[in-house]
């Protein structure tokens, strides 16, 4: 798939399109189960809708638009484990490969899968039950994951390795990684950058979205990362700057040329996007449970707004 011009008209409607039919699926599917990660929504809606609709490169789906049933660990000794890599396309030498980190935002990455059409919705009447590979904090088996990231900050360890390979290799597919900002307070994620400037592994391509928030609240509150950019280009990363909601300036970032740096996309995000109400938990905005039927009331009026295209995108 070619990145379309990031300055065209309708695809950057397209993407907005999608970021809010993302928002308002999570808030349906909070609403309908008593909680959820909707700030996470939120904040990542536009970076995961423009990576899908075309700043990444991939194939079409290879898995079933209904998620298969668990069939256990990985092993040698299991021939059946697969993961759920294929809602990304085939795996090619041309084609790009994607690593999403922040397990628990997957409820997101299912709604963005639903949304371009690269899994069932009824997909996710499958949430969390037993047996059931559309979890609630997202494994290897999970939809459109490719790996278990385990604590935060390993998945991108995964990836650099896997972009290793795939050069030595010959393949000319790029390695696309999406982050969650709470990952750079990670010590392993700052060994990671460093040898992937060391080994000059220019395709890998990071997405981090710097929504400053994490379960403890606030990360200026918890342990402050900025200058997040000066940094990360002091151990040797390409870093670009961005408004985070504006699909342009996301996908400006995919269609640089290579040179010799991993570049780091650093998506300043707004973790209350498109739901205003959401402000008033403030800073605990990790996870969203209704506190009495007032409130959950009030979030099914702004659903409401969302299914009548008023919501903000």
């Amino acid at each position: 798939m070619a990145l379309r011009r990031s300055d065209d008209p309708a695809w950057i409607a397209d993407v907005r399109r999608t970021a809010r039919g993302i928002r308002r699926r999570v808030l349906a599917h909070t609403l309908a189960h008593g909680g959820g990660y909707m700030s996470q929504a939120c904040s990542s809606a536009e970076i995961l809708a423009t990576l899908y609709r075309g700043a990444l490169r991939l194939g079409p789906p290879a898995d079933p638009p209904i998620p298969r049933p668990f069939a256990g660990p990985p092993g040698a000794g299991n021939p059946d484990a697969f993961t759920g890599a294929g809602y990304n396309g085939p795996r090619a030498p041309e084609l790009d490969r994607f690593y999403f980190s922040p397990v628990h935002y997957a409820l997101v990455l299912y709604s963005a899968l639903i949304e371009v059409a690269r899994m069932a919705p009824e997909g996710l009447d499958q949430f969390n039950r037993d047996g059931s590979t559309v979890e609630l904090i997202g494994a290897e088996h999970s939809p459109g994951h490719e790996v278990t990231a385990g604590s935060l900050g390993q998945c991108l360890s995964q990836a650099a390795g896997a972009a290793w390979a795939r050069r030595r290799s010959g393949e000319t597919g790029r390695n696309v990684v999406f982050l969650s900002d709470g990952e750079l307070q990670e010590g392993q994620t700052w060994e990671t950058f460093a040898t992937l400037a060391w080994h000059r592994l220019d395709n890998v391509l990071v997405y981090v979205d710097m929504n400053a928030q994490q379960c403890d609240g606030a990360m200026d509150s918890v342990m402050g990362i900025d200058p997040s950019g000066d940094r990360l280009a002091a151990f040797g990363a390409r870093v670009v700057e961005v408004d985070g909601h504006d699909p342009a300036a996301l996908a400006a970032p995919a269609a640089l040329a290579p040179d010799g740096r991993p570049v780091v996309v650093l998506a300043r995000t707004d973790p209350c996007r498109g739901l205003e109400i959401l402000r008033e938990r403030a800073p605990k905005l990790h996870y969203l449970r209704f506190t009495s039927n007032e409130e959950r009331a009030r979030y099914a009026a702004a659903l409401a707004e969302f299914e009548e295209g008023e919501g903000d995108a």
